[in-house]
């Protein structure tokens, strides 16, 4: 038995460029691995189109003849569907597990031994096959969704951008959260407990389900600002559908980069802590 540490180059002026090269390679390679599962993406742009169908009808239905409901008019919440149905797999709450079934082979003291820290490659990585899903499963249901429905289209032109910084922020945020959840495999043997509570507790809170402003002010308040959970899907939702002043968007956005950014040092941090007692089998 014996203990495995990564190896990482020092972060020095002369490396920054190559840190960069290295970090745009593998979010390359990151993009050409996803994109050669053809067949599965089609089908999931079939479910993710049908789901949006259900989504519709029962939220609008909840506006019933009001035509509005949280705030939200119909054309809003059309919007925060059919783009929500196409955010799920950019984002991707749910279905990664690589760093958990890597620890539990023992693979990854393949990736501790590389000159990249796990948490930058895997997040390279996860960047790159987000780019393919915004390509492959974000642009279906956008499209479709407007042949069926009214929709709601930006009227303040800081949205757009401000709209893919916090779809940006979601996917690190997401990526950081994920990795979190399968680290957990460097100290359980079976890490199912913890992904199950993830994928219960990020659909809710994330506002998968339906919008959490739908919830009473004194909670959902509370879960923005003391939970990374509305930042991964809702947030960005909100900003594209200009439900808030702009001000308090850009507000909301800067919440969200702020979890994104402790939660990759929490990352980087279970990793040094995970790393010091990782013992592997054959030495």
């Amino acid at each position: 038995m014996g203990s495995v540490t990564a190896t990482v180059a020092p972060f020095t002026t002369s490396n920054v460029i190559l840190w960069f090269r290295t970090f745009r390679a593998i979010a390359a390679s990151g993009f050409r691995r996803y994109s050669t599962y053809r067949q599965a993406a089609v089908a999931g742009i079939v479910t993710n189109v049908v789901f949006g169908f259900l989504r519709c009808y029962v939220l609008l239905a909840v506006a019933g003849g009001a035509g509005a409901a949280a705030g939200y008019d119909r054309r809003q919440l059309a919007t925060f569907v059919w783009v929500g149905q196409g955010l799920l797999t950019v984002i991707l709450l749910w279905g990664w597990t690589d760093l958990a079934d890597r620890i539990r082979t023992g693979d990854i003291t393949g990736d501790l031994l590389r000159p990249v820290h796990p948490v930058t490659s895997y997040l390279a990585t996860d960047l790159g096959r987000a780019g393919y899903a915004a390509l492959a499963r974000l642009l279906p249901p956008t499209l479709v969704g407007p042949l069926f429905f009214d929709v709601y289209l930006p009227t303040r032109w800081p949205t757009v951008p401000l709209a893919v910084g916090s779809v940006t922020a979601a996917v690190v945020l997401s990526f950081a959260c994920r990795y979190l959840v399968n680290a957990t495999a460097y100290w359980l043997a079976d890490v199912r407990g913890p992904m199950i509570l993830w994928t219960v507790g990020s659909g809710v809170l994330a506002g998968l389900y339906f919008p959490l402003r739908f919830l009473p002010e004194w909670l959902h308040v509370p879960l923005w600002i003391a939970t990374p959970f509305p930042s991964l899907l809702q947030t960005p939702l909100d900003v594209l559908v200009e439900r808030d002043p702009l001000p308090v968007q850009v507000g909301l956005v800067a919440v969200q980069v702020g979890w994104a950014a402790l939660l990759l040092a929490t990352a980087r941090l279970v990793q040094r802590r995970a790393e010091r007692r990782l013992a592997v089998q054959g030495g």
